[in-house]
């Protein structure tokens, strides 16, 4: 793999800038397609309840399909609403040819089926990728699936955008689930990666973890990624977002992902930061995934 810098350390991938980069590239497409069409591509978000942290994520989809051009259509439901109520919605959405992609803000409430709700969304607007037939596809060689789920998607173009070679390189997923984890071990497949999965299961996972040319950790465990786990040169691409406390900060908390980065970072040849690596990156790929759609449908 690429060397570290310099300074003997990783070269760092930026996944802000390169997001803002691919933001400027939709929005550029965005207008081309309103020019051709007189129509721009439409999102709709479903979000039930009042979390925190989903609230804060929806504004932030919200204010980026914005900033490219693309049209935001809404439904925020009360956390006691009925499942039947938000199939409803759903369906509606998938009738309006002006949306065209769609997703639900998870976690839903515990009442309802999560399974059963994004599985009524289209799966030519499911802009998430989580419908089944997306992600049969995804795992099928012959096959191509309409969208492919956006972390998965955003680690691939963080790779591809650092000249990070992927064809003939062994790579190593740390976390199996089905948003992230399941779906880039199948992504890096289809690029000829050779890809190896560890998880709460494996016994010994280090080993198998420092075999890797690219390592992608979505775990979710505060930095359990070590520098003795790391292949030396090796891309280290960190998904986790974990919070530990910390009472110089405001907050009484930082933000840290599931690598050791200070630690790691004297040993990969790549890495991304946390925050400002991956977490970027996920929102561009939802717009990418609603463009793509939008053409698809307007342009044939």
């Amino acid at each position: 793999m690429a060397a570290a810098d310099s300074s003997g350390q990783a070269k760092l991938i930026d996944g802000k800038e390169i997001a803002a980069t691919i933001r400027s590239e939709i929005k550029v497409e965005v207008d081309k397609l309103k020019e051709a069409t007189g129509k721009v591509p439409g999102l709709a978000v479903v979000l039930v309840g009042t979390r925190g942290d989903s609230e804060t994520y929806v504004r932030s989809k919200r204010k980026a399909c914005e900033e490219v051009g693309i049209a935001s259509f809404d439904a925020d439901l009360p956390e006691d609403v009925s499942e039947e109520e938000v199939l409803k919605v759903v369906k509606e959405f998938n009738s309006n040819p002006d949306i065209h992609g769609i997703l639900v803000q998870l976690p839903l409430p515990k009442h309802m089926d999560s399974y059963k709700v994004t599985d009524a969304i289209s799966p030519e607007k499911d802009v998430d990728g989580f419908h089944p037939a997306n992600i049969g596809a995804l795992a099928m060689r012959d096959r191509t699936p309409l969208f492919v789920p956006c972390t998965p998607k955003g680690c691939l173009e963080l790779l591809k955008r650092s000249g990070i070679q992927i064809s003939g390189r062994n790579a190593c997923i740390i976390g199996r689930s089905n948003i992230v984890g399941t779906p880039m071990a199948m992504l890096l497949q289809r690029h000829d990666a050779t890809v190896s999965v560890v998880h709460s299961r494996t016994a010994d996972p280090a080993p198998i973890v420092s075999r890797a040319d690219i390592v992608v950790a979505a775990v979710g465990n505060a930095e359990m990624v070590r520098a003795a786990w790391v292949k030396p040169g090796a891309a280290v691409l960190d998904v986790g977002t974990n919070p530990v406390e910390d009472a110089s900060k405001k907050r009484g908390y930082r933000l840290v992902g599931d690598v050791a980065f200070e630690e790691v970072r004297q040993k990969a040849g790549h890495i991304t930061p946390v925050p400002g690596g991956v977490g970027p990156m996920t929102i561009a790929m939802l717009l990418k995934n609603c463009l793509e759609s939008a053409q698809r449908i307007l342009q044939g």
